[in-house]
């Protein structure tokens, strides 16, 4: 095997282009094992083989550095520097991350996750090379559906302002993660359909020169392409032509449901875990496309990522268009959200907890001043959510919990999320966010009469004394757990609190506790500093009132335990029973 002899990126210059073929069936095969038995990124990461070896073929990393886009096409660059190991041996396939990450290796130079950075970042790079006087080579690797990324224009725009080396490698291969949305896309086709040759060009359009590759998998036009641009003296895009899912059928054919996946048969294509489980998902497109059909004003919006809210290909059908992709464009779509707001449209923005950070002005000064009533749902804002550094969804409370006039809400049930979905699309005074609950779906089948238009004001689900537990969303049901131990243990019932609003406090609910209760219990699923029960320790601040917050530790963590994670944060029924029995 050639990938066996490859230990470090000069070894693949050893290599003649027969050679270089036969690498990358061999990447190609590893690719597909690992990710069958780990799962993983996989229509990008195999669409990416050929093209990754002529970078290393060509250029000299890390001394000339290659920066990728989200990266989570960066597998076969992984294989190539030093960690093949992670790919040919099960033992090892958890050895590295799914992204790029300068821990693993002086060949990563960002711990990148988030969409349309390659460029920006890069021409840092070029930057700093020029002013310490330096000529290596700054190599920006990004996909076409990342082109719709705010900062990813932002960076093309500013690159020939470099005016030296900058080659930024744009793959294209006709897709995002789903289907490519925005008018960049038209030029492309154009592009791809003149093989380069068309006078309307957006990259020379924005002073950069250009070279295009017609077929990405073609090692020796690849190869040919780069040597061209090796050491250039002005910024240049080399645009190639790939397949998502390169060298395997079931992800040529179906590249949107390709594009992640988990544990699969290689010969089928059928996963081995099969949700049968309903999830938010499920619960929300099926919502929607009902809402839908009865009032026409009601438009569903995502970045980018359209089964984080069900709606797959067929249910965008359905919805035709009142469903609308603005692509990977999240602070677009927020200011996108309010415009519809402003004029009397219902809009609901799916989407994913991480992302919702890209947009935070948006949400400010474009959304929240003129209280538009838009309505934003957040998923995967969890312990139990995506678990890559890049990707933690636990920072979203400190972050919009204390925009003025944002209404965030925490359901507990599916029963709750409905009812909150259906009150904030139908009102028109604030704008929400409705933080979905992790792990799987509660539904205690009772309906919910509330009137979420009463701001701030809590759930008292039972009633007790000395002991107040005040739990948020996802963690309501460990609260529960938690105030049945301590009847058990004390003979005295708890009060159990479902708080349900994020962004404010029932002051008149907290003064009442003061009466019988000596210790009150925040829990939250998210980072305790700015978060919900430093709103709660901050109104008992200057009382005799004793208030143990429970949340998580803020840091960045990186493909966690869950459950030794609760251990580490003390968030276990025995563990916050025991802290509230020292205080009584």
């Amino acid at each position: 095997m050639y990938l066996e002899q490859i230990n470090e990126s000069a070894d693949v210059k050893k290599l003649n282009v027969e050679q270089l073929n036969e690498l990358a069936a061999e990447m190609r095969k590893a690719l597909l094992q690992k990710l069958s038995k780990n799962g993983g990124h996989f229509g990008p990461n195999l669409g990416m083989v050929e093209a990754t070896i002529a970078l290393h073929y060509v250029f000299n990393s890390p001394t000339d550095k290659i920066v990728f886009d989200i990266s989570h096409q960066s597998y076969s660059h992984k294989m190539l520097t030093g960690r093949k190991e992670a790919f040919l041996e099960e033992a090892h396939y958890r050895d590295v991350s799914g992204f790029t990450d300068p821990k693993e290796s002086p060949h990563d130079f960002f711990t990148v996750g988030h969409t349309s950075t390659s460029v920006s970042l890069a021409c840092g790079l070029a930057k700093a090379r020029d002013v310490k006087g330096d000529s290596e080579n700054i190599i920006a690797v990004i996909g076409d559906g990342s082109l719709s990324g705010g900062e990813a224009l932002e960076g093309l725009d500013f690159a020939p302002e470099l005016n030296s080396n900058l080659i930024i490698l744009v793959n294209d291969n006709d897709m995002s993660i789903a289907e490519n949305h925005g008018g960049l896309y038209q030029n492309l086709k154009l592009l791809r359909d003149t093989k380069g040759a068309a006078e309307c060009n957006l990259f020379k359009a924005m002073g950069l020169d250009y070279l295009f590759v017609e077929d990405g998998h073609d090692i020796e036009q690849l190869i040919n392409a780069l040597t061209q641009v090796k050491d250039s003296k002005k910024p240049v895009v080399v645009h190639i032509c790939t397949q998502k899912g390169k060298g395997y059928d079931f992800a040529e054919k179906n590249k949107e449901p390709w594009h992640y996946c988990g544990p699969f048969d290689l010969e089928t294509g059928t996963a081995a875990v099969t949700m049968t489980e309903e999830d938010y998902s499920d619960i929300t497109v099926a919502y929607l496309l009902k809402k839908m059909k009865e009032d026409r004003t009601v438009v569903g919006i995502t970045s980018g990522t359209p089964a984080v809210m069900g709606f797959t290909e067929e249910k965008r059908k359905e919805a035709g268009s009142q469903f609308v992709d603005v692509g990977i464009a999240e602070e677009h779509a927020v200011a996108f959200a309010s415009g519809i707001a402003a004029n009397g449209g219902k809009p609901v923005y799916g989407v994913y907890s991480s992302f919702l950070q890209r947009t935070y002005d948006q949400l400010s000064q474009d959304l929240c001043i003129d209280s538009n009533p838009a309505t934003i749902i957040v998923y995967t804002a969890s312990v139990y959510g995506m678990n890559d550094v890049t990707h933690l969804g636990i920072f979203d409370i400190p972050m919009i919990s204390n925009i003025p006039s944002l209404v965030y809400l925490a359901p507990t049930t599916k029963e709750e999320y409905l009812a909150m979905l259906e009150w904030s699309i139908s009102q028109k005074d604030h704008p929400v966010a409705i933080r979905v609950p992790g792990g799987r779906v509660v539904s205690n089948g009772k309906a919910v009469t509330t009137d979420y238009s009463e701001i701030n004001r809590y759930q008292v689900t039972k009633k007790g004394s000395k002991v107040a537990i005040i739990a948020l969303g996802t963690f309501y049901e460990l609260g529960s757990r938690v105030a049945e131990e301590i009847a058990k243990k004390t003979g005295s019932e708890p009060t159990l609190i479902n708080p349900v609003y994020i962004t404010g406090t029932d002051d008149k609910l907290l003064e009442e506790l003061k009466a019988n209760h000596d210790v009150v219990v925040t829990l939250e699923d998210g980072i305790l500093n700015g978060g919900f029960g430093e709103k709660i320790a901050r109104f008992y601040g200057d009382s005799e009132m004793k208030v143990l917050n429970y949340g998580l530790k803020k840091e960045f963590l990186d493909r966690y335990d869950v459950e030794k994670l609760l251990q580490e944060n003390r968030l276990t029924v025995g563990q916050i029973v025991e802290d509230v029995m020292k205080i009584q």
